[in-house]
């Protein structure tokens, strides 16, 4: 890791960048330059979601001689995901995933099917289901250092029942994974409290540095 790398924090879908303050802090104590992100996750789709990141990082200025790093967690990894393929930096460092969606979530798929979820979750709250295929002209292919970190701790009994196998109440362990990851680690978190979960910061960070998790750690 190089002192004052940038790592780009984005954060999930009805939260601000105050869910990532603690991930942010974490990182920015180990030497990292963090950008902690802000958008209105529930307003728009995901392709307009990339555009307000783009605007953020255009408007500052970033240091073309560093690394760029990203850490998306839940529908901030799909934006992650988005942004890379519209608007791939040239210096691009390591991107980190936390529990993210990848291939859907079948809670969604329950959920969306109901007025007040669709009003309140917006736009992005409707790609959020297992059929991706509707959505694969958002995302390109892995060709950069991608660690995923699925949870399968969940507080949401509920919503674990919609579920199948490891889950962390949201989304299931199999359907955070991607064809071309580099690695994949399951920690004992829940979808809720990743990004302040002590275990996934340290195992985020370590991925930034190393560019591979540290299995058997917890």
């Amino acid at each position: 890791m190089k002192q004052n790398d940038y790592v780009i924090l984005l954060h999930g879908i009805f939260r601000t960048k105050r869910s990532m303050s603690s991930l942010e802090k974490y990182l920015s104590g180990k030497g990292y330059h963090v950008i902690n992100i802000n958008y209105p996750s529930c307003k728009k789709p995901i392709a307009g979601l990339v555009e307000d990141v783009r605007k953020i990082l255009t408007d500052s200025n970033l240091d073309e001689a560093r690394k760029i790093h990203f850490i998306g967690y839940s529908l901030g990894g799909l934006i992650t995901r988005a942004y890379i393929k519209k608007y791939r930096p040239a210096n691009i460092g390591r991107v980190v995933l936390l529990g993210p969606p990848n291939q859907g979530s079948e809670v969604a798929d329950f959920v969306e099917k109901f007025s007040l979820y669709r009003y309140l979750y917006g736009p992005a709250g409707q790609q959020l289901g297992t059929d991706q295929s509707r959505f694969s002209g958002l995302y390109g292919t892995i060709d950069y250092e991608l660690g995923i970190i699925a949870g399968n701790y969940s507080i949401d009994p509920v919503s674990s029942l919609l579920l199948p196998g490891e889950n962390d109440g949201k989304v299931s362990v199999e359907r955070t994974k991607l064809q071309g990851m580099k690695d994949h680690i399951t920690l004992p978190a829940t979808h809720t409290f990743m990004p302040s979960n002590k275990a996934v910061k340290y195992q985020a960070a370590h991925f930034i540095e190393y560019g591979m998790f540290l299995h058997g750690e917890r």
